[in-house]
């Protein structure tokens, strides 16, 4: 509607005229859009962006919509301003009415901590959902289903790993992974994956890296027997990470440190055109034969799978893929074949850097970013990449020097300075799991000082009364009429499952029963989630799997410049467990500042980690292989 009728002078002069127009930035306000969209979804039956919503002053909304052609919306301005010139007592009653239905029926379902057989039943739901020809559930348009993947993955039983694991493949293999240049797009528009919504997000490629490290670890741990695909799908996963993690590095990073929101789906006017080829342009850059080649392995026809005649890159054969059951997932099964590939890759992407690129919306949104950097720490750490660790303390130092003032979390930042919006609970769950996870990969305490910090806030500000947590904090959204409250994993984890996560990770390190309460009482709702609604509890799942686990707690403690002491600390995050929460520190002779380290010393002088659940260690261990062998008992 921007273009259409917004940017038309006439539908503008009967706006001005008539109306005073606010235009919501989503990402800025998530809450005023929650809002709204509650009540669009109740006066309608359905929601979706563009959202147009006609209000009071007062805010109460009594007319509200979607998308409306110029014509009709034009038509619609002019009954609209009519009838509160005419009426409009009973325009101000409609919308009393509204916010009076909303509040009413306003909080949430709570329930008691998820069961075991409740997190069962979530996996059976989902298997219900499951396209097992092309991944991914339900049918088009399909969304990287990344929380979701995630709460299969902790669960890890041989159903679990199957639907993720065919899910990871094809969309890896599909046109919605960009296949020269890594990072995956918003969603694809069919359900194999083919053709994208160009858009990519930065909370999307933040949970898709960790979700394709967390796979590859998992199968890592898992023996190669009864999986005949095993070596194929390792190579791809880190494969796919960490093309994934460069992505982020090359394209989304700022010049202060942080990760831009997003890039636009358009370039040159047109919708996919920086991505999509033809034959003939294959052929110009390539040369006949490997143009010919590069149309077989990418799928790119004369007819085209996109407009215009124009494909989308797809993998139809993955050239880079070793030989299945060769036992060396580092070892393509050609290397001719896969030097080519590379080769016809660089050429592709050097000539795609020439065209008009999307543009990129440079703001620093918190939550998003405390995603990339949970995801990249644990990247950085499993695959051994120093980089990605330094680039996700990048990130964090950013957060901390210009996102935190007067121990309140601001929303958003844009070179380098600090937004008007204050978070929301989902900033602070998010930007809380990253410090959390970056603390347990460096060891450097300041990470879990302010996580601890930003959690008091949401323990204060955020809490509805009853168990759960609102979306926006006591002292703040006054100009609203209602405080949203939206349980849902939806595009990235809902506030409260993000708090929840967090809450959880805290208390297992601090050892404190406030937040390990506060993270069950919050998880109550998933119970009423799990069986009907699995597909949109991912994260909240994924962290009610890792609550009933323990989770596992282990401290690593050694000299940091010893060897041993990383060898110890890098098995720990290698390990198939769900929602570990990992501590790594020097023996200390007084208090440590993480409880989770007090009292823990060396053994005979060497460096040890202990494994714990609520605080209850076994015997510590001296050696990797001892400790892989104590986590996997709990697995």
């Amino acid at each position: 509607m921007a273009h259409e009728s917004f940017e038309d002078e006439a539908t503008a002069a009967l706006m001005n005229e008539r109306f005073v127009n606010v235009k919501v930035d989503r990402e800025e306000r998530p809450d005023v859009d929650a809002i709204y969209m509650t009540a669009t979804q109740a006066m309608t039956g359905q929601g979706g962006w563009p959202m147009t919503v006609f209000a009071t002053p007062d805010g109460h909304p009594f007319y509200t919509g979607t998308y409306f052609p110029r014509a009709q919306f034009q038509r619609l301005l002019i009954g609209i301003s009519e009838a509160w010139r005419n009426d409009r007592e009973g325009v101000l009653r409609q919308g009393a009415h509204v916010v009076r239905a909303l509040t009413e029926h306003a909080g949430l379902p709570q329930g008691p901590l998820p069961t075991p057989e409740d997190l069962a039943q979530a996996e059976r739901a989902l298997a219900t959902d499951f396209d097992p020809v092309n991944g991914g559930f339900g049918t088009a348009p399909k969304f990287p289903p990344s929380m979701v993947l995630e709460f299969l993955l902790r669960r890890g039983t041989p159903d679990a790993m199957l639907i993720a694991g065919r899910t990871l493949t094809a969309m890896a293999y599909g046109g919605i992974y960009d296949q020269l240049g890594g990072g995956f797009a918003r969603y694809s528009v069919d359900a194999t994956w083919t053709v994208p919504h160009f858009e990519k997000m930065l909370y999307d490629n933040a949970l898709l890296l960790r979700a394709y490290t967390h796979w590859w670890r998992a199968l890592a741990a898992r023996p190669a027997e009864g999986n005949p695909d095993r070596d194929v799908e390792l190579a791809l996963a880190r494969r796919v990470a960490l093309e994934t993690a460069d992505w982020l590095l090359a394209e989304m990073r700022t010049p202060e440190g942080g990760f831009a929101s997003a890039l636009d789906a358009d370039s040159e006017g047109e919708e996919g055109r920086y991505y999509v080829w033809t034959p003939d342009e294959l052929r110009g850059v390539l040369g006949d034969e490997d143009g010919a080649w590069a149309c077989r392995v990418f799928g790119v026809t004369d007819e085209g799978t996109f407009e215009r005649g124009t494909s989308v890159l797809r993998l139809l054969a993955d050239p880079l893929a070793p030989r299945p059951g060769s036992g060396d997932p580092g070892a393509p099964a050609d290397p001719d074949e896969a030097a080519r590939f590379e080769r016809v890759r660089a050429a592709l992407r050097e000539a795609r850097a020439a065209r008009v690129r999307p543009g990129r919306d440079d703001k620093v949104v918190a939550a998003w970013n405390g995603l990339a950097i949970a995801a990249l720490a644990e990247a950085g750490v499993i695959f051994d990449r120093p980089d990605l660790v330094a680039a996700a303390r990048a990130a964090a130092e950013l957060l901390a020097e210009v996102h935190v003032a007067g121990g309140r979390l601001l929303r958003t930042s844009r070179d380098g300075r600090p937004g008007p919006n204050a978070g929301v609970l989902e900033d602070y769950g998010d930007v809380a799991e990253g410090l959390l996870t970056l603390y347990g990969v460096t060891g450097e305490t300041r990470w879990y000082r302010l996580a601890g910090e930003l959690l008091d806030v949401v323990l204060e500000h955020f809490p509805d009364g009853r168990g759960g947590f609102y979306d926006t904090p006591d002292d703040g959204g006054a100009e609203l009429f209602q405080r949203p409250q939206d349980p849902t994993d939806n595009a990235a984890p809902s506030g409260t499952s993000a708090a929840a996560g967090a809450l959880l990770t805290y208390a297992a390190l601090a050892g404190s029963s406030r937040h390990r309460e506060a993270a069950e009482s919050a998880l109550g709702v998933v119970s009423t989630l799990a069986a009907k609604f699995a597909r949109f509890a991912g994260w909240g799942l994924a962290v009610a799997q890792a609550a009933v686990a323990g989770p596992v707690e282990v401290a690593v403690v050694g000299p940091a410049g010893d060897p041993r002491t990383a060898e110890l600390h890098r098995a720990a995050f290698l390990a198939d467990v769900p929602g570990a929460a990992i501590a790594l520190g020097e023996p200390a002779d007084g208090r440590a500042e993480v409880p989770l380290l007090e009292a823990r010393g060396l053994v005979d002088g060497r460096p040890a980690a202990y494994v714990c659940r609520r605080f209850t260690c076994r015997a510590p261990v001296t050696t990797p292989d001892e400790l892989r062998a104590e986590l996997a008992q709990g697995r």
